[in-house]
């Protein structure tokens, strides 16, 4: 067993050092480590046998330099030999090449004067190549700063992005091409912030002058409107048959023929016409906008241009403190507004998409309801009429200015109609200082007319027609006095004030005519009215003049129809129209001379009052004058004079004839009724405390005398003894104390056909104590004389009977 194990190990170490031999000494570590992982004497047999083959080799070395040895010895033998010729050959070599070196040495020197040459050459075609490549970078880049300091900036960006994308791409490893590049990013900025700061200056110019390419565009409106006018005018009148335009100083009609305007001034108002383009410079927003947009920030750009816009509109729309006082502040607002507008619209319509419909519709939207507001609030303080009518002018313009660029105006219109109730406002307010000075002026007195030229004149003024007045002879004299033609003028006067604010407001005739009828009414009715009412209340106006003003509102009143026909002659729409709005006139004179009358009715009974407070009674008097007061007399003097201007009433028809002796007659009832009133209330004063018997015949004397002047018919047209039935209660009332007939009466009490029906118990009582209290301290009553005790025992049985009628009476 233990020999079979030696001859393994002896077979394994052979192939191992065959292994060793036959590889690379690199490959040797694997195979040695196989040694040392055999049987641990493993190693030692190993070299062993190694030790073997090493001796095996040397031997077999040994044989090989002894065969060969004999061989060696030869050839040293020959080399030796040769060694001389060798060295022969040697110097001969040397000799050669110091001969050859001598020769060539100018060969070598033009050689390398030619190599120098030739790379000298080389240099140069690699540097005009090299050039010819960075020639066209350095030509932009002059061309870039050329751009920059001509302020072309946006050639510049598009040389810049030539440079980036083209030119320095193929130079890229030079390093100025380096710094190019870093450079223009820089330089984008700064064209970025010199073109922001263009964009700054040039909103800071439109902001200035916005009121001049306003001015320009109203102007300009101005004149279209004033041509259309013309234009309109001649068509009515038959001139032309089609309907024109102007454009650029020319008339264009439909068949495409042109025809100069009419005068050569409107050619030269249309060339002095500037628009937004010669008074601006738009080309900032241009630059900047194509700046942005090849920077690739439009966005940026369009909001900041938007924001800025928004706040110019604000700042546009406050308007000035004073800017209702003087139409030039109206117009400086409107200007400003107009050409902030046009400015927006030359900027939606010359760009694409910085600004859109949309927002120039927010804008005007905007600015609408401030200009609104502001109109409404400004108006409310104008106090002229003609301002407000130059304001409305300037809306007018302003809308058709703005219509012209497509802005919707309709709320302007809109607001026309609250503004033209502002001028009616004031106009109703001047009218009024016009109609009172036309009253404070009038003399109240029919107008004297010496000639037929005098009177054509006042006719000429006012619609008067008489026929019996044209029938006589000058001079003669019109009833009415000189207020009426002048308020007549007047209110004709108020009505082209009126028609004026209605012209131009594109509405239709029926509109404009219901406006004038509407507004004319409110003069009648509000103005006048009230003025005719201010004018009755004076106390400075007497009854003449009350009688004159009733005549002069009937004239008034007349006159209306002819009003009625002046408005329908204006506008051109029929009365019978089912909307007309007709007049209030003859409600309003009506009014006034129903106002006129009352006061003629109470300035009687005041002058009445102080006829009364001129009485002196001497109630204890024993008996009477035998005649009527002064006083008394003096009033009925008063009256009958007073009554007779009554005649000067309207009676040139049955109408008028009628309404005259209605008044008279109502104001002669009136003032017998207030005088036996006054009467009646003197008698049953309470601080009167006695009346003796001759003062009630003084009384009765002076009651006799009103009798009189009623039954004298003062006034004509009263029936039978009506206006002596004024005075039938002191009548009664003073006879039953004069005849002392208290049996009758107190017999009679109640009854229909009484004698004294019209006594009262209540005031007989009162008077008759007045008489008893008087009696009492009558000295002859203090005698006691068999009569005079009877009559106060008849007194004071009277007084008991007449308060137990008094007590029936009111319980």
């Amino acid at each position: 067993m233990a020999d079979t194990e030696t001859m393994e190990c002896i077979t394994e170490h052979e192939r191992i050092l065959q292994e060793i031999e036959s590889t690379d000494t690199a490959c040797v570590g694997p195979t040695l480590r196989s040694i040392y992982d055999d049987q641990p004497n493993a190693h030692k047999r190993f070299m062993e046998k190694l030790d073997a083959r090493i001796r095996n080799h040397d031997r077999e070395i040994e044989k090989m330099c002894n065969f060969h040895h004999q061989g060696f010895v030869d050839a040293i033998t020959e080399l030796l030999k040769v060694r001389a010729d060798a060295e022969k050959l040697m110097g001969q070599v040397k000799d050669t090449n110091r001969r050859l070196q001598e020769a060539g040495k100018e060969v070598t020197a033009q050689t390398e004067e030619v190599i120098c040459c030739r790379i000298q050459q080389r240099n140069m075609t690699t540097t005009v190549e090299k050039l010819q490549l960075c020639l066209p970078v350095l030509e932009m880049y002059s061309k870039l700063r050329e751009q920059l300091e001509s302020k072309r900036y946006y050639s510049a960006l598009k040389t810049m992005e030539q440079l980036e994308k083209v030119y320095i791409p193929r130079v890229s490893k030079y390093r100025f091409c380096q710094i190019m590049a870093e450079n223009l990013p820089r330089l984008r900025e700064e064209i970025k912030e010199i073109s922001m700061s263009d964009l700054k200056d040039f909103l800071e110019s439109i902001r200035k002058h916005s009121d001049k390419v306003g001015e320009a565009a109203m102007r300009q409106a101005q004149q279209h409107r004033t041509f259309n006018s013309a234009v309109a005018k001649q068509l009515n009148l038959g001139h032309y048959t089609k309907p024109v335009y102007s454009f650029n100083g020319r008339t264009h009609v439909p068949n495409g023929l042109l025809m100069n305007d009419d005068t050569g001034d409107d050619e030269e108002a249309d060339e002095e016409v500037l628009t937004a383009q010669d008074l601006v410079d738009f080309s900032p927003v241009y630059r900047c906008l194509h700046i942005y947009t090849v920077l690739g920030d439009r966005e940026t750009f369009e909001s900041y241009y938007r924001k800025q816009r928004k706040k110019q509109a604000r700042l546009v729309l406050q308007p000035q403190a004073n800017m209702h006082e003087t139409v030039e502040g109206y117009r400086r607002y409107f200007n400003q507004i107009v050409g902030f507008f046009v400015v927006e619209d030359h900027i939606l319509h010359a760009t694409t998409g910085l600004v859109t419909r949309a927002f120039t519709d927010e804008l005007w939207n905007m600015a609408l309801s401030k200009i609104i507001a502001v109109l409404r609030t400004h108006t409310s303080y104008c106090e002229d009429p003609d301002l407000v009518l130059e304001l409305k002018n300037l809306i007018v313009i302003f809308a058709d200015t703005l219509q012209g660029y497509g802005f919707p105006v309709n709320r302007l219109f809109d607001l026309l109609f609250e503004v033209r109730d502002q001028y009616n406002e004031t106009l109703l307010k001047k009218w009024v200082v016009v109609f009172r000075e036309i009253f404070e002026s009038d003399n109240y007195s029919p107008i004297p007319v010496e000639t037929e030229e005098e009177y054509k004149l006042v006719v000429s003024r006012f619609p008067f027609h008489d026929a019996e007045i044209e029938k006589q002879g000058f001079p003669k004299k019109l009833p009415m006095s000189q207020s009426v033609p002048q308020i007549y003028t007047q209110v004709k006067e108020f009505i082209y004030a009126s028609l004026k604010f209605s012209e131009s407001l594109h509405r239709s005739s029926t509109e404009i005519d219901d406006m004038l009828r509407k507004s004319t009414n409110l003069l009648l009715t509000r103005t006048l009215s009230s003025c005719l009412q201010n004018l009755i209340k004076k106390p400075h106006i007497g009854l003449t003049e009350l009688v004159q003003i009733i005549i002069n509102t009937t004239h008034l009143e007349q006159a209306c129809k002819y009003l009625e026909e002046f408005i329908t002659n204006i506008t051109n729409v029929s009365p019978e129209t089912v909307h007309t709005t007709r007049l209030y006139g003859l409600a309003t004179f009506k009014d006034a001379r129903h106002a006129a009358e009352g006061e003629i009715y109470t300035k009687l009974n005041q002058k009445i009052d102080e006829f009364i407070q001129l009485a002196d009674y001497e109630w204890d008097m024993s008996e009477s004058d035998g005649r009527a007061s002064g006083y008394l007399m003096d009033l009925i003097n008063f009256l009958r004079s007073t009554f007779q201007v009554f005649t000067h009433l309207p009676n040139n028809n049955n109408d008028h004839a009628s309404m005259s002796g209605k008044v008279a007659q109502t104001a002669c009832m009136s003032a017998c009724k207030h005088l036996s009133m006054s009467l009646m209330q003197m008698l049953l004063d309470t601080e009167l405390k006695q009346i003796s018997m001759g003062a009630i015949q003084q009384f009765n004397l002076d009651v006799i005398q009103c009798e009189l002047f009623a039954s004298s018919e003062p006034v004509p047209g009263f029936q039978g003894d009506t206006l002596q039935l004024a005075f039938i209660d002191l009548r009664q009332l003073l006879d039953l104390f004069m005849v002392w007939d208290w049996s009758t009466y107190l017999a009679d009490y109640g009854q229909p056909n009484s004698k004294y029906l019209r006594v009262n118990p209540a005031t007989a009582l009162a008077l008759l104590e007045k008489m008893k209290d008087t009696s009492k301290k009558n000295n002859i009553f203090s005698q006691f004389r068999k009569n005079d005790r009877d009559k106060q025992k008849l007194i004071e049985t009277v007084v008991k009977q007449l308060r137990s009628l008094v007590n029936g009476m009111s319980s």
